[in-house]
């Protein structure tokens, strides 16, 4: 099944490194980044679009309960208000790997922030996800990661999914009321051609939608692994997803153009754009971060 053909790309913004959507209910707008262009968007219902400059590279961010952002950079954890341009650093759990930055990251359903590291030049397996609590108290979860992605949570938050996007590999974790994730099992693997699984996130229904770089898809999954759907993309890269709109029922695609040459950009004008579709299914509605 496809449901691509509503699919329009609604911020032709030319990412180099497109990431981290994230919908803000109460402003009704979607947040996300360009990673190594270094910069915020937002773009709110009426598809009006705003930028800022990050002073430092931002991998991911999510909403605090009293304002701004928790987000994940290369210099470590930190708060983020790109209006007041605050990039607050508050703890650095990697400060002994200069090599390494945090990459995507997301919230779970009590509104705890999980985000990875990688290695920036994607050599070596030094990637760690990390939970923070509302006390901001940083525990690593798991590791030996070349790129890590996601993660994303099943709508009781009993489930844990997480990429290691250069294994072309999706986890699944058993996760606890205090935030243990145990039981890591592969839940998908994929192989050549198929692309690599990037950014995700789940359903209402409880399905779990992965962006593929090198894949020009984003793909539906059922809680037992089952492939669903294809919505095709006119990008190679697109990077992550996220439902977002009043009604949770839109799903916005985020997409990069690094690494590609000129003929491949002529190919894909609207390569690092962001793209919507509504897919017929609703997204969950995100627990902001307390601390």
């Amino acid at each position: 099944m496809n449901a691509d053909s509503g699919l329009r790309c609604v911020a032709d913004v030319h990412a180099v490194l497109g990431e981290g959507p994230v919908w803000i209910a109460r402003e009704r707008a979607l947040y996300w980044l360009d990673i190594k262009g270094l910069k915020i968007f937002r773009i709110d219902e009426q598809e009006q679009l705003a930028e800022w400059p990050t002073p430092i590279r931002v991998g991911s961010i999510a909403p605090r309960k009293q304002g701004g952002f928790i987000g994940g950079t290369e210099g470590g954890i930190a708060e983020v208000d790109p209006g007041a341009k605050r990039f607050k650093i508050f703890a650095d759990p990697e400060a002994d790997k200069p090599g390494n930055r945090f990459n995507d990251g997301k919230l779970d359903r009590q509104g705890r922030f999980w985000a990875g590291t990688m290695d920036d030049n994607e050599r070596t397996d030094s990637g760690t996800l990390y939970r923070v609590d509302s006390n901001r108290k940083v525990t690593a979860i798991d590791g030996q990661y070349r790129v890590t992605n996601g993660p994303a949570f099943s709508p009781d938050g009993q489930i844990m999914y997480h990429n290691d996007s250069a294994r072309q590999v999706t986890y699944r974790f058993e996760l606890d009321a205090s935030g243990m994730a145990v039981g890591r099992t592969v839940f998908l693997q994929f192989g050549k051609g198929e692309g690599f699984p990037d950014g995700m996130t789940v359903d209402s229904e409880g399905c779990l939608w992965i962006a593929f770089w090198d894949g020009w898809c984003v793909r539906r999954y059922s809680p037992s692994g089952e492939w669903l759907e294809t919505i095709r993309m006119p990008v190679q890269r697109p990077t992550s997803c996220t439902f977002g709109g009043r009604d949770l029922d839109r799903l916005y695609i985020t997409s990069a153009s690094i690494g590609l040459d000129e003929e491949a950009i002529e190919m894909q004008p609207n390569a690092g754009g962001l793209f919507m579709v509504t897919p017929g299914v609703q997204g969950i509605e995100e627990v902001p971060f307390a601390g």
